[in-house]
């Protein structure tokens, strides 16, 4: 990708080719940017995007130029064309954007940008009204720009081969679409089919869903299949337009009935719109129920304000910088170099509880073999039955084919037998954090595979690893880490690696590897680091767990100190945490989190020391924060305000300041974790709070909110030594941050 410049590219315009393409003396095949064209003698134009310069087509400045001149080309060749195939020489058709030009944006550029967004538009606006029909042939990913690409022909046909997704994903990195994805999957699907279904979500979709939901007119088995069905659909149809183009055409559920419906839809649509992180979601929701009360020509341009006012924003910003640039880095980032890759093609799973049937699992479905290990051949086969269940879930639902489930679920032999684990690349210890640790076992698979890695798995946020990986013993055990999970192993896309002093580079190169190929997200956490366990708080050596921790113990402190629990709660999620505080502190029970209190936890520990001597232990117990009926939360304990109070004035509470300190608590947490080299790098932290804490995405990470602080990190400091005359020492920065914030430093 070209590097980021300091204003946004504009599109050059290529030179017309020469000769008349009305009296026909133009070539039948030719090459215009990055855009191939061929002509067929039943002059059907094929058009082919192939980009030299990049793995992958984008809708990139030489994109934009080469499509102008196309556009102008397909009108000038109008009357010597019968139809046009838009196709790609690639594995995908084309992925949207490039990120690198985007993430250059700022205030100043916020008319280019819409200028930018504006001229895409026009130039597939003039494909769809060119009087001729014109077919999406979808080989591959079509994703943001490149779908949008796909819903201005008249026919799309995608090939259903493994891989391929649809979709405008625009929304999970802080933008909206901006070349008529929004316009356009009103207009097709309804407003709020379009917006649940595709924009507030940016969901990704098989080809057969898509299908199915509407995005895809036409299925073909093979990417070979594609051109032969497009040139069919176009001789059969030499009058197609765009549906929205012929005459009394309405919007799905539109007329009188969308009329009366817009006033409430917002309403009803706006919770889900703030959940996907501000301002994005808000913003596409505006821009769907304003564009449908007005033409396609007025609905572009409000698409294209909308979207020039988030692209140059921060919000963006941090979110490319972190889901695309960050989590693009982690791999090489942390991997110890000069350490050949190691794939893993046979592993070993000691542990027939929950953590050990989710990772047989999702080992399988990456194409390992696995021996599933238990205690006895029974309790072996019952872990598999974890496996079996979300098969049949799969091929029911469509997602999994019947031959593709059954392969999966061969690859999982469950048993009893130590022998079994003869010839696994990879040990991993997973028995119920109830039992004993998992040393034997271990010891026992270094002599049965002397060669493989050893590893041990947990899937407890707030508990320790066993102290296994933490010795620097020389030649003791250098070949083992900790995989800490957080979530059931099918479920989480992170993998905290745990090492010690100890810990040898092959062994730690091997595991992210590993990871990597589960398809996940690894970061380090170093748990012997010097001094990590200084103000560590809630979750101990567990970077996740540091996080969840801090989060659940300011909202305890908060109603120690006679908030209302209903605007705790109502803060957490306002701030764009997925659960709120006191929710996650019952479902992580309150003794668990109890014990993992640091000394700068004080105000939460008085609060859940009562609650514990209450009975109130969580949701397992049956009783917490929340009351419980058959397991389900039926609302907050009445009972928390005569015990703790919760009757400040709403004038006294100051909403945005509850938000703010459970923000900056976090935050905080995971800004000593990288001062005491718990997480030793900024990719790691920031990708470490969004996808295993549920840190807000809007913000881009931690180390991204501290960025984006008003004032940057000096204004982040500023307000925290704020917060600690107001609210206590627990606010305190720590000095590497008001290092950095007096150099006049971000974290980059």
């Amino acid at each position: 990708m070209p590097e980021p410049t300091s204003a946004p590219v504009r599109p050059t315009v290529l030179p017309p080719m020469e000769g008349s393409e009305a009296a026909g003396s133009t070539p039948d095949s030719d090459r215009i940017g990055v855009i191939g064209w061929e002509r067929d003698a039943d002059g059907i134009v094929v058009l082919t995007v192939d980009d030299p310069d990049h793995a992958a087509n984008t809708t990139n400045a030489a994109f934009r130029a080469s499509m102008g001149a196309v556009v102008d080309r397909l009108e000038r060749a109008r009357d010597t064309i019968t139809g046009v195939v838009v196709t790609s020489a690639k594995k995908t058709f084309v992925t949207g954007a490039d990120l690198r030009e985007l993430v250059s944006l700022g205030p100043a550029d916020r008319l280019a940008a819409f200028e930018t967004a504006a001229a895409v538009k026009d130039q597939l606006r003039r494909l769809e009204t060119l009087g001729r029909p014109v077919v999406a042939a979808v080989g591959g990913a079509a994703l943001g720009g490149g779908l949008e690409i796909a819903l201005a022909c008249h026919h799309r046909i995608a090939a259903d081969v493994p891989g391929s997704q649809l979709g405008l994903p625009e929304v999970t990195l802080g933008l909206a679409p901006s070349g008529g994805g929004i316009v356009r999957t009103v207009r097709l699907l309804g407003v709020r089919s379009a917006l649940v279904n595709v924009l507030l979500a940016g969901q990704r979709y098989s080809p057969a869903q898509a299908r199915a939901l509407g995005l895809v007119d036409e299925l073909v088995g093979s990417v070979a299949e594609l051109l032969p069905a497009a040139r069919a659909w176009i001789q059969a149809n030499p009058d197609a337009t765009a549906r929205w183009d012929a005459p009394g055409y309405q919007i799905p559920g539109g007329g009188p009935a969308l009329a009366a419906a817009l006033p409430a839809l917002p309403a009803g649509l706006r919770r889900q719109a703030a959940a996907e992180g501000a301002p994005a979601g808000p913003a596409i929701l505006a821009a769907a129920v304003e564009g449908a009360q007005v033409d396609l020509a007025t609905a572009s341009v409000i698409e294209s304000r909308y979207y020039a006012e988030l692209v140059t924003g921060s919000v963006a910003k941090n979110m490319i910088q972190a889901f695309y640039f960050d989590l693009g880095r982690i791999g090489t980032a942390v991997r110890p170099a000069g350490q050949a890759p190691v794939a893993v093609t046979r592993a070993a799973v000691l542990g027939a509880g929950p953590t050990g049937a989710s990772l047989a699992y999702a080992l399988a479905k990456a194409g390992v073999d696995v021996v599933l290990a238990g205690p006895s051949a029974e309790a072996a086969g019952l872990a598999k039955g974890y496996a079996e269940r979300l098969v049949a879930d799969a091929v029911r639902r469509g997602s999994t084919r019947p031959p593709a489930g059954e392969a999966l679920l061969a690859r999982i032999t469950p048993t009893a037998d130590q022998a079994a684990l003869a010839g696994a690349d990879v040990v991993i210890e997973a028995t119920d954090p109830a039992a004993p640790a998992g040393t034997v076992e271990l010891a026992a698979a270094r002599d049965a595979v002397p060669e493989a890695l050893l590893c041990v798995a947990s899937a407890a946020p707030l508990a320790h690893q066993p102290p296994v990986v933490a010795t620097s013993e020389p030649g003791d055990l250098v070949d083992v880490v900790g995989l800490r999970l957080a979530g059931p192993a099918d479920r989480t896309s992170l993998v905290e690696i745990v090492v010690g002093a100890g810990t040898a580079d092959a062994a730690l190169a091997r595991a992210i590897d590993l990871v990597t190929q589960l398809r996940k997200t690894p970061i380090v956490v170093h748990e012997a680091a010097p001094g990590a366990t200084a103000g560590a708080g809630v979750g101990g050596g567990s970077f996740v767990g540091r996080l969840l921790g801090a989060f659940v113990a300011e909202g305890a402190a908060m109603v120690g100190a006679g908030v209302p629990a209903a605007s705790v709660e109502q803060a957490g999620t306002q701030a764009g945490f997925p659960s709120s505080p006191l929710r996650l502190l019952d479902e992580l029970t309150g003794p668990a989190v109890r014990g993992a209190l640091g000394d700068d936890a004080s105000a939460a520990a008085a609060v859940l020391d009562q609650m514990i001597e209450l009975g109130r232990s969580g949701r397992a117990g049956g009783a917490g924060f929340y009351d419980y009926a058959d397991g389900r939360p039926t609302g907050l304990w009445p009972g928390l305000r005569d015990r703790f109070g919760g009757t400040l004035d709403p004038a006294e509470l100051a909403f945005e300041e509850l938000v703010e300190r459970l923000l900056v608590a976090v935050a905080l947490a995971g800004v000593r974790a990288l001062a005491d080299g718990t997480v030793r790098t900024v990719a790691e932290v920031n990708i470490g709070s969004l996808t295993g804490a549920g840190f807000p995405a809007w913000t881009g990470g931690v180390l991204g909110y501290v960025n984006g602080f008003a004032g940057g990190p000096a204004g982040f400091v500023a307000r925290a030594h704020d917060l600690v005359a107001r609210h206590g020492d627990r606010f305190a920065p720590p000095r590497s941050l008001v290092d950095r914030a007096a150099r006049g430093e971000l974290y980059d």
